[in-house]
């Protein structure tokens, strides 16, 4: 990527930018979101065991959301303070920020990969297993978590692609290990008959190629920002504004860990296995909704990015209210069709039809307010694409740590049906912080741009 190419993030017309980064990077959080429940989808289709076995591998969510939350803490926290440096025309700063935020990748990979195997077992207990779910769930997650460095280095620096204004490259990260993991699925589920252990290999061996995909694009000729061995010595003036800015959607990534737990746990106790194995495909249909949103703040941070730091402010304006207006007509979209077809939806993970009534009835609630996800996603975003963590943070924080998890665990007091009182906890939690967030949002949106001058 030339100089001419990352200007015309500053000249070229907004709309136009928007679609060519934002349509790349939709497409490969959809082609994502197939790869994150492909596996559900066909583990709940094996023959006599779907159902238990979808829902232990649904109590390992928590910890894969987990070595998801440390990719964004790295990539999400480095990339858009790379491109604010290459809108301030400091390349060799830029680099420097891409190459500790590798070695902090590979450092904190190798981590969560030790911990996760010595502890497994008592985690996924503590997360939801029932004696007849954890065989499952543990044999899945010991495969998957020796791919964590793939993982790692595919989401934390696939955030550089994109931020350089490569969506097409990014999109392709994306979507060469979802093609090979939807591939390999079935043949190593049904045709060797691995069951659980053979969606966890598929899944390892799909994210270890999009790992190498992204390296040989990182060191090659045409990405700008280049892994270098000189950047990669690890400087704390470099980390520290990494994390705080990366602070947020580690949260968000985090957190959602945590509000797994909460709900799977809660759900295990009124509602035993078929609430949990419920919860797993509701969590599921969520990232129907959140994930292409976020590919579309993707597109939009680059631009937003690099004019900020540019002090090009009509452009982060007018790149805003493009993202604001099409988060929000998704959502709408989205929502509508779950809330008229919710038995549809729930069908594409099992057969079973006691779990399909069951979450049929929780879908409805659950995401009752899923209309406006599409304005938390984007005022929230659009804060991380313009550098300002402490806000960010905060609004990270509010919805699931603030208010969704205490609700999980008050309201069941207040209603004689349990489980419904823990899925009625979600449409609160996303009024009241969607109320927030857009006010915190247009008032201090206004106030950064004037002093951005």
């Amino acid at each position: 990527m030339n100089n001419e190419t990352t200007d015309k993030l500053g000249k070229d017309s907004v709309g136009k930018l928007l679609f060519n980064l934002a349509m790349p990077a939709i497409i490969a959080q959809l082609v994502n979101m197939l790869y994150n429940i492909v596996d559900r989808i066909y583990i709940g289709h094996i023959p006599e065991i779907g159902a238990t076995a979808l829902t232990g591998v649904g109590v390992t969510f928590p910890i894969i959301m987990i070595i998801t939350a440390f990719s964004a803490l790295i990539g999400m926290g480095g990339a858009p303070r790379a491109a604010i440096k290459m809108g301030e025309k400091n390349h060799n700063e830029a680099e420097k920020i891409l190459g500790n935020c590798f070695v902090l990748l590979i450092l904190i990979s190798i981590i969560l990969t030790a911990f996760f195997l010595a502890t497994g077992e008592k985690l996924l207990m503590l997360f939801g297993a029932s004696s007849d779910t954890i065989g499952y769930g543990l044999s899945y997650l010991n495969i998957y978590v020796g791919g964590t460095i793939f993982v790692m280095i595919t989401l934390g620096l696939n955030s550089f692609i994109s931020t350089q204004g490569f969506a097409k490259i990014s999109m392709m990260t994306v979507l060469i290990g979802a093609v090979i993991n939807i591939i390999l699925d079935p043949i190593l589920i049904f045709g060797f008959n691995m069951g659980v252990k053979g969606a966890a290999v598929a899944t390892v061996i799909s994210q270890a190629v999009s790992a190498i995909w992204v390296l040989n694009f990182m060191l090659g000729e045409k990405t700008r920002l280049k892994i270098r061995k000189i950047n990669m010595r690890l400087d704390k003036k470099v980390i520290i504004p990494v994390l705080m800015l990366g602070i947020s959607p580690f949260i968000m990534n985090s957190t959602e860990s945590l509000l797994n737990i909460s709900l799977n746990a809660s759900l295990q106790r009124y509602g035993g296995d078929m609430a949990v194995g419920a919860m797993t495909i509701l969590s599921s249909l969520m990232q129907v909704i959140f994930l292409p949103i976020s590919g579309l703040t993707q597109g939009a941070q680059p631009i937003i990015s690099y004019n900020y730091g540019a002090k090009n402010n009509d452009r982060v304006r007018e790149t805003f209210k493009l993202l604001i207006i099409s988060a929000m007509t998704f959502s709408f979209v989205m929502w509508g069709l779950m809330m008229i077809f919710p038995r549809i939806f729930v069908s594409l993970f099992s057969k079973d039809m006691a779990l399909i009534d069951f979450t049929s009835w929780g879908l409805r609630i659950y995401l009752g307010l899923g209309i406006i996800l599409g304005a938390q996603i984007a005022c929230q975003q659009t804060f991380i694409a313009i550098g300002q963590a402490k806000i960010s943070l905060f609004l990270a924080l509010l919805r699931k740590v603030i208010l969704l998890i205490p609700l999980i665990y008050i309201l069941p007091h207040f209603f004689a049906d349990k489980v419904f009182a823990i899925f009625f906890a979600e449409p609160v939690a996303d009024l009241i912080a969607v109320t927030i967030t857009v006010t915190t949002f247009s008032i201090q949106f206004k106030k950064l741009l004037r002093e951005n001058n």
